[in-house]
């Protein structure tokens, strides 16, 4: 078989895909107050909408990312988008809150597919340019993560919230016609059944300490960011009077952070990974003090917003160079591990923010970040060297 080598044509359309794919998790975050109104639900209530798209990606991680061991990625984009475009376009015509919640599950879980193109692009990445690698694919995950609210936040307020379900449907169908003609076809490695490959799944997680303490580490950070764009909407409304707009606005700060996702890459030869590490949780308890302060001061939010998205991302970097230098022929299935780890603690970090906000507001809020980077901290220092 011949060996389909990482172009820079290939790195970036990988990077630009996942992206856009990802994006489609967090279009509805900046529209959940207009949602609310529409259906004349509760802030808790409709927070299930994003708790449920989150949900559905951990799931779609645990089902579908592991085949990118198995079985071809053009025939996993063919089935996957196909289902994708169809859940946006439902969740644009939602009638209810519950066919919008099912909906949007589905939206999640057939959104999972760019963590085969992080995988893709280590796997053809050689030792020396992995890390580089890694950080270009994120940096576009990243900033399809944070520009979705920009580009939400506009046209939910200038023409209602289903319009972005609609676009995002619309978006879809082009971005697979480019990767079919325009993505390599990697073969699979594994040749064993679905069900040996699931299997598979325990004994990596069972068998590799750093791919557990990776995990767990990625999980309490990306819930500490969940509950803060969950919860920014209700701040946004209540403190300033301001609507969608700005809100998702705020993705353009994150998104200069974003691109320190490449820089992280490219250094992570020379530093090492401890160091890193430390830095990106240290980053994160500085960031959610000064979001603590910061419920009645739109600059705090914005210096809070770039450094919890700086030391976020750089640790997620970290934990995947980290899991991707081992076990080369399961890469797939590794990044299924940590992913799903980190997005269930995204969508606990969903529910936690929206039940702090009911409770105790933006001190709530701020609260629960700073808990959950004390104890990325703890759960570091106790266990790194295990």
């Amino acid at each position: 078989m011949k060996q389909v080598t990482l172009s820079n044509q290939v790195l970036y359309l990988l990077s630009i895909s996942a992206g856009l794919v990802v994006a489609n998790l967090y279009y509805n975050q900046p529209l959940l107050h207009q949602i609310s109104v529409s259906f004349n639900v509760s802030e808790a209530e409709v927070s299930n909408v994003a708790l449920f798209t989150q949900l559905g990606y951990a799931l779609g991680l645990l089902f579908i990312i592991p085949l990118g061991d198995m079985v071809s990625n053009k025939k996993i984009l063919r089935l996957d988008f196909l289902i994708m475009v169809i859940a946006l376009i439902i969740a644009g015509l939602a009638n209810s809150l519950l066919v919008l919640i099912l909906s949007s599950f589905i939206v999640g879980f057939t959104s999972a597919l760019p963590q085969l193109f992080v995988p893709m692009a280590a796997q053809l990445s050689d030792d020396e340019n992995r890390g580089r690698a890694i950080g270009i694919v994120m940096s576009g995950l990243l900033i399809g993560i944070l520009g979705s609210r920009v580009i939400s936040g506009f046209v939910g307020e200038q023409f209602g919230w289903r319009v972005m379900f609609y676009a995002a449907a619309v978006m879809m169908i082009i971005l697979f016609v480019i990767l079919k003609f325009k993505l390599p076809t990697i073969e699979p490695v594994f040749k064993g059944s679905y069900a040996s490959l699931m299997k598979s799944l325990h004994h990596y997680f069972k068998t590799d300490a750093s791919l557990r303490l990776a995990t767990l580490r990625g999980g309490l950070a990306f819930a500490g960011l969940s509950a803060f764009w969950t919860t920014l909407v209700f701040l946004m409304q209540d403190s300033f009077g301001y609507g969608s707009t700005i809100t998702g606005a705020f993705g353009i700060l994150g998104i200069v952070g974003a691109l320190a996702a490449t820089f992280v890459g490219k250094i992570s030869s020379t530093v090492s990974n401890n160091l890193v590490i430390l830095v990106a949780i240290l980053l994160l308890i500085v960031s959610w003090i000064v979001l603590l302060f910061s419920g009645n001061s739109l600059v705090g939010l914005m210096i809070g917003i770039l450094l919890v998205d700086l030391g976020l991302q750089a640790l997620h970097i970290t934990n995947q160079k980290i899991i991707f230098s081992k076990s080369p022929e399961a890469r797939n299935r590794v990044n299924t591990i940590y992913m799903v780890g980190f997005f269930i603690g995204g969508a606990f970090g969903t529910v936690a923010g929206a039940l702090a906000w009911e409770n105790y507001k933006w001190l709530g809020v701020s609260a629960l970040g700073i808990i959950l980077s004390v104890l990325i901290l703890i759960v570091h220092l106790v266990f790194r060297k295990i």
